[in-house]
């Protein structure tokens, strides 16, 4: 036995396609019978999930991501019993709550007083708990002046705020939560993510289902990333994430490729990290002076030729950009030299763009350089990943006796007290 309070075993849901989930009167069935004494239509049937299996443990805060209609609110229903499975199933030990749909159990001709109570309820909330939490849920809507006004009459931003406050006020062992942060403004949506983190720090597990990959890495330490209605990776959130956004930058730029033809004049070629040891052209595996070189090939002269580099993390932040006017490409083969004194990126896949424009600012090539490049250098950042930021710098770190002493002209230099301790931040 496991400490687990999910246990999901080759869990899968699947539906027929066109298939429409609703009461049938007495002539849908005598149609229906009429229908399979003819000729049958051929039946479709699509997976949402399939052979899906995995623990959570308590206090384990575990995010899900992909694509839309990978399956991720489909496997949330199947947890929060919303709907049965076709095949396997899911033990869940504690209290559940869901906020699968902001707005659940509302009545738009009722006041917010009266949804509050009503939405608690509906939520699994007893009325003693409902009255005891009353203040906060209000406090936290924003909504107290117009708490006796019919909902009809609220913004959907101020419903959505009351809805969310009376389900984030619940207190299961286990929170189902899905694209809470998909609406509402940022000052909204960095309330619901703190209030979020309040209900893990108190031991509670969540399963949070977002396509904002900061949330994401913020809130959980672990990421079960679904494609296609499976697993594809169930690893730590930086892993998982990062594997993720990779995979959806590449197809991005798979795109714009596809366009890019094989018979331009000019064409870039190659890349690669210039190294004397022969180890892998691709690969930085530390903070050193380092030159990457592109290969160039001229079919026709360039008179003025105006060249591009640029460089993207897996998120598509641009990390670095730069220009050049006015070079004179004859025909040939050219290696185009950019030297830095060093890389300071924290691990992980970078891509290059590189790209040439003629005399007359029409482009010639543009290239997103493959392979990607991978950083693979010692980190010198917190581990925690939320603290992870986008450079990655050694410095020196000293603790000195004394007061700091005012500057004076002439004096800025001045030294304190000899450091009572002193080190590098290698690994914080």
């Amino acid at each position: 036995m496991t400490d687990a309070v999910i246990r999901v075993e080759g869990i899968g849901k699947r539906y027929r396609v066109g298939q429409r989930q609703s009461y049938r009167a007495l002539r849908d069935v005598l149609a229906g019978a009429f229908r399979r004494s003819g000729k049958r239509a051929p039946t479709d049937f699509i997976w949402a999930v399939r052979d899906v299996s995995f623990e959570v443990k308590q206090g384990e805060v575990v995010g899900l991501i992909g694509r839309n209609g990978a399956g991720k609110s489909t496997l949330l229903k199947l947890l929060a019993r919303i709907t049965r499975p076709t095949v396997g199933h899911a033990e869940l030990h504690g209290r559940i709550g869901s906020l699968l749909e902001v707005g659940t159990g509302f009545h738009p001709e009722l006041t917010g007083r009266e949804n509050i109570f009503l939405s608690g309820a509906i939520l699994g909330m007893s009325k003693q708990e409902i009255l005891r939490k009353f203040d906060e849920i209000v406090a936290f809507s924003e909504v107290e002046r117009f708490l006796d006004t019919p909902l009809k009459h609220y913004s959907s931003g101020m419903g959505m705020r009351l809805a969310f406050a009376v389900a984030a006020h619940l207190e299961p062992e286990i929170l189902l939560v899905d694209e809470v942060l998909s609406v509402g403004d940022a000052s909204f949506q960095k309330k619901c993510l703190g209030k979020m983190q309040d209900v893990s720090r108190a031991g509670r597990t969540i399963i949070f289902v977002s396509h904002q990959m900061n949330a994401i890495r913020r809130l959980c330490q672990r990421v079960l990333w679904i494609d296609e209605g499976h697993i594809r990776v169930d690893a730590s959130s930086h892993e998982a994430v990062g594997a993720y956004e990779t995979a959806m930058a590449r197809g991005s730029r798979d795109k714009s490729q596809a366009s890019r033809g094989s018979a331009s004049r000019t064409r870039f070629a190659s890349w690669r990290i210039a190294k004397p040891d022969g180890e892998d052209p691709h690969t930085l595996r530390s903070l050193d002076p380092v030159t990457i070189r592109i290969a160039l090939e001229v079919q026709r002269p360039i008179t003025k030729a105006w060249h591009g580099m640029a460089l993207y993390n897996h998120e598509q932040q641009l990390m670095w950009a730069w220009a050049s006017q006015k070079l004179p490409l004859d025909v040939g083969e050219y290696a185009l030299c950019h030297t830095f004194p060093m890389l300071p990126l924290r691990p992980g896949s970078y891509t290059w763009l590189v790209t040439l424009y003629d005399e007359s600012n029409n482009q010639v090539d543009s290239w997103y350089c493959e392979p990607e490049m991978i950083v693979a250098a010692e980190s010198y950042q917190a581990p925690i990943d939320q603290w992870t930021g986008i450079l990655n710098l050694p410095s020196n770190f000293e603790v000195k006796a004394g007061a700091i002493p005012l500057a004076h002209p002439g004096n800025e230099h001045s030294e304190l007290d000899e450091p009572t301790q002193k080190g590098v931040n290698s690994r914080p």
